[in-house]
């Protein structure tokens, strides 16, 4: 059974990207309060593997994640696209008339402001997780009390769910990537399926040189999916770039990759895998 560090505690959206994307395996999460300590984990034991989210399309990209990611010898075995839907939910029996307290993480809280607007006089109570708002209200028996959380967080933790689809937005869109040591990665390899790609490096502090190596991607037909550029600490305007990139054709992917490496400084990749599908709404 693979071990698979978690942000977050049982019943988060990292459990359920992490379930979704092992569907066909048994697996164990293993908690983490925060992504340094996932990535921490996963340096003390190179068998573990791991999920972090990497970006959201309402918050967009988690800058944190992209330099953890880089500084680790973790390797990008997969990707997992995770529509997130929020929920509300409090202990059996409770009726949303009988909520006077609404508990859940600040982002939650802020991507259901529509909802809550229509509960006049509601406390509004911020916590540190979505799924440890519904674990809260269920060890404490927290009558009047109700959580904003995922459909599988207020399952695991015996709660009804009141209210489905309390989003603001229904486009909310969150990528996690699977990870695992870079000892570990050729174990996931599926050449078959490979047709994305996510590359790190730095360029010369010159005129046209992150064009160059956009001219060279685009002449190998490689589509660029997303850019991201990092400031590199201590080297003042000088920047790391992270780029994930998709193609048909692995040949000219690698022509692409031989080309463009000379331009670049400090050039990885830091995987290649199979692209996930969006999720539909």
């Amino acid at each position: 059974m693979e071990q698979i560090a978690i942000q977050g505690i049982a019943g988060c959206y990292h459990e359920t990207a992490a379930r979704g994307y092992f569907a066909d395996r048994e697996i164990e999460v293993l908690p983490c309060l925060s992504f340094d300590e996932l990535f921490a984990r996963m340096a003390a034991d190179p068998a573990l593997l791991g999920i972090a989210a990497i970006e959201n399309t309402i918050a967009g990209s988690l800058l944190p994640n992209h330099e953890l990611l880089q500084q680790s010898r973790a390797r990008i075995i997969g990707e997992q696209k995770l529509r997130i839907s929020h929920v509300l939910a409090a202990l059996p029996g409770q009726t949303p008339d009988d909520i006077a307290e609404v508990r859940s993480h600040p982002i939650a809280l802020m991507q259901c402001g529509d909802f809550l607007k229509t509960l006049p006089g509601m406390k509004i109570v911020e916590r540190d997780d979505t799924a440890g708002s519904a674990r809260e209200i269920a060890e404490g028996r927290l009558a009047g009390t109700a959580a904003i959380c995922g459909a599988d967080a207020a399952r695991l933790y015996g709660l009804e769910i009141l209210r489905r689809g309390i989003e603001t937005n229904k486009h909310n869109f969150t990528r996690f990537l699977l990870l695992a040591d870079e000892r570990r990665a050729a174990e996931f390899a599926d050449p078959a399926h490979t047709d994305k790609a996510s590359l790190l490096f730095t360029l010369p502090h010159t005129r046209g040189s992150l064009s160059k190596v956009l001219t060279v991607l685009s002449f190998y037909d490689i589509n660029l999916t997303k850019i991201q550029s990092l400031p590199i600490i201590g080297r003042e305007w000088e920047y790391r770039f992270y780029v994930d990139v998709t193609f048909d054709d692995p040949m000219r992917y690698r022509q692409a990759i031989d080309a463009a490496r000379p331009l670049t400084s400090d050039f990885r990749i830091l995987g290649e895998y199979a692209e996930c599908p969006n999720p539909a709404i």
